[in-house]
């Protein structure tokens, strides 16, 4: 197993063990490269009477996938802090008929301030992609605090 597959097993863990709603949903952090980080989570337990994604699991998955981004980021960067989203807002733009992908790029802020024991803030943009169409857009801003 590499780093970065290890670095991503533990955020899927420490998902599914504080937060049951993402292991029920089976969110699953599928690539990172440093600079975007993309997600995903099966239609079938996200389903909805319209045989399309719940919107409360798209809002869910963009959600943690912002909130991934972050702490990814923070364990790059050596720092600890406690992630919350403090504002956000989403685009419905199409039915999401199979199998969803969450992608996010790092906005490039600097996370130093956590180790001086201040908080930081960040703005992450969020896309949900279905077989080549994007069918919903996310901006969160998640606030870090230090431990």
């Amino acid at each position: 197993m590499t780093p970065e597959q290890r670095l991503l097993q533990e955020l899927a863990d420490t998902w599914h063990s504080t937060i049951p709603l993402s292991a029920f949903m089976q969110i699953c952090p599928r690539r990172y490269d440093g600079i975007q980080f993309e997600v995903s989570a099966p239609l079938e337990p996200n389903i909805n009477l319209h045989h399309t994604m719940f919107a409360g699991s798209i809002y869910t998955l963009m959600t943690l996938t912002g909130w991934g981004m972050l702490w990814l980021k923070q364990r790059e960067a050596g720092v600890e802090g406690s992630i919350v989203l403090a504002d956000a807002s989403v685009r419905y733009l199409a039915p999401v008929t199979g199998a969803p992908l969450a992608k996010v790029s790092w906005s490039g802020d600097d996370m130093t301030p956590l180790t001086r024991g201040r908080r930081i803030k960040v703005t992450l943009l969020v896309e949900l992609w279905c077989e080549g169409e994007l069918c919903a857009s996310f901006e969160g801003r998640y606030v870090s605090l230090p431990h």
